[in-house]
């Protein structure tokens, strides 16, 4: 089960990451108490920083979970490699990057690190 709590605090992970990108405390000064009720003009403004407190807690707890049944190295090596290739794959799905040759490469080499690290800790675990 640690494993699923990884992946899913890897996906909030990425959209903290995405919430952070797109929140600027600057904008938080255009709110006033006239156009707080507006959703046209209060929703833009107030959503990365909802998605960076909501996404930023789950991403905690769903760690925290995993590291209770996983080293703590191994754990935070495999939700830090899962980050960044699910902030790769939202990049290209969401945003229109495009990928390189060299980047799918790198990114091949941080998955077989993951199954590497999911193999031998389940090897691990099986040892009386």
């Amino acid at each position: 089960m640690a494993w699923i709590y990884i992946i899913i605090a890897a996906v909030f992970e990425t959209a903290w990451t995405f919430s952070v990108k797109y929140f600027k405390l600057s904008d938080l000064k255009l709110l006033t108490w006239h156009n707080f009720y507006r959703v046209d003009v209060s929703f833009p403004l107030l959503a990365p920083l909802l998605g960076y407190i909501l996404f930023g807690v789950c991403n905690v707890y769903f760690f925290s979970l995993a590291i209770k049944e996983l080293s703590t190295a191994t754990a935070y090596a495999i939700w830090t490699a899962a980050t960044l290739v699910f902030i790769k794959i939202a990049e290209m799905a969401f945003f229109n990057k495009t990928i390189t040759w060299t980047e799918a490469f790198f990114i091949s080499l941080i998955m077989i690190g993951i199954m590497g690290l999911k193999f031998s800790v389940s090897h691990i675990n099986q040892v009386p």
